[in-house]
């Protein structure tokens, strides 16, 4: 069967992601429309100097741009249109379900509130029936724990508007899991799941301390897992699922190149991963490209390819009818049969 529209095998595909962070996700003509709606920025005078802000020193160098570009999201109503932005270019891109964690904490300094600020991102996410992106909700570690039970509890009060589960991103070298530890017990009885950057920039102890202080449903990358060899074997015994970002990876220099990411090796012990593009906008990547590039330069092969996309919808927090639901779904689409 041609594959039609111009397209490649990995982009028409049908796809999950797990780890995706919607204000890394902003298509950059609609960054580019609020950035001119709050008066512009000397230093991005035009489109492609703002696409080009998005190269990194290093991880902090990263942290900085993602504070930048923040500033830019100041009223309600700017989650709304990035939201619908976001979801319409996804569901462009065959992705059919997507956990997208968002940081309300973030724009407090704007004086947005929790509870409205996801309302807001509901109704750009309602806009696109096409796809299915549920929330979950990022604690941001730098705040510390006290900041992140305020928002655990706002969180909860919209709960119902499709709000999943709860994380911690940011500095993860400089604020560890463990002191978030009853933030995370409160949000299980809740009723939310839970994810957590953990091995991206610190090492396996910080692995370690999600699974064992936070117990963590899945972790987010994961990358450095492989410094402690008993966390890998851990790792595929418990099949907790890692939420792998490798481009994402090599941006913010996690990994030196995408032939040194673990990714295949862990693949191979037998460990649970899920292939995601974390702040694609921001890393100039795609699920697709992400994909593509695993067989071209880590002999990902096609059946792999595949299995690793039920891993994603394996890992996922829908309920096991959705995931078998969404998997038959895949498995008569045309791509998937190729």
């Amino acid at each position: 069967m041609a594959l039609c529209s111009g397209k490649t095998w990995f982009e028409q595909v049908p796809k999950v992601e797990l780890h995706l962070h919607l204000e890394g996700a902003i298509p950059h003509e609609a960054l580019w429309e609020l950035v001119q709606k709050y008066g512009g920025d000397p230093s991005v005078s035009t489109l492609e100097a703002l696409q080009q802000r998005f190269k990194y020193r290093d991880f902090p160098h990263f942290i900085d741009t993602w504070l930048w570009k923040n500033q830019f999201l100041r009223e309600y109503e700017d989650f709304t249109f990035i939201a619908k932005a976001i979801a319409q270019d996804l569901e462009q891109q065959n992705i059919r379900y997507v956990e997208a964690f968002y940081s309300p904490g973030d724009f407090a300094r704007h004086g947005l509130k929790t509870q409205e600020l996801t309302e807001a991102i509901g109704k750009g996410l309602a806009q696109v029936p096409g796809i299915e992106v549920a929330l979950v909700a990022d604690l941001i570690r730098d705040f510390g724990p006290e900041r992140a039970a305020v928002t655990l509890a706002e969180v909860s009060e919209v709960k119902s508007l499709g709000v999943i589960g709860i994380g911690i991103g940011g500095s993860e070298h400089e604020y560890p899991p463990e002191p978030f530890a009853q933030v995370y017990d409160k949000a299980r009885q809740l009723g939310f799941h839970t994810s957590a950057h953990a091995g991206e920039v610190a090492g396996a102890e910080s692995i370690w301390g999600a699974i064992r202080s936070l117990q963590c449903d899945r972790i987010g990358h994961g990358t450095r897992a492989e410094e402690d060899e008993s966390l890998l074997d851990y790792l595929a015994e418990h099949q907790i699922p890692l939420e792998m970002c490798p481009l994402s990876n090599l941006r913010t220099g996690v990994v030196s190149s995408l032939e040194a990411h673990p990714v295949k090796r862990y693949f191979e012990r037998g460990i649970v991963v899920t292939i995601n593009t974390d702040d694609p906008k921001m890393f100039n990547n795609s699920l697709a490209q992400e994909y593509q590039l695993l067989e071209e330069k880590l002999g990902f092969s096609r059946h792999d390819i595949r299995m690793l996309i039920i891993h994603g919808i394996e890992s996922s927090w829908l309920s096991e009818n959705q995931k078998q639901q969404l998997a038959a779904s895949f498995y008569s689409d045309a791509a998937w049969q190729e």
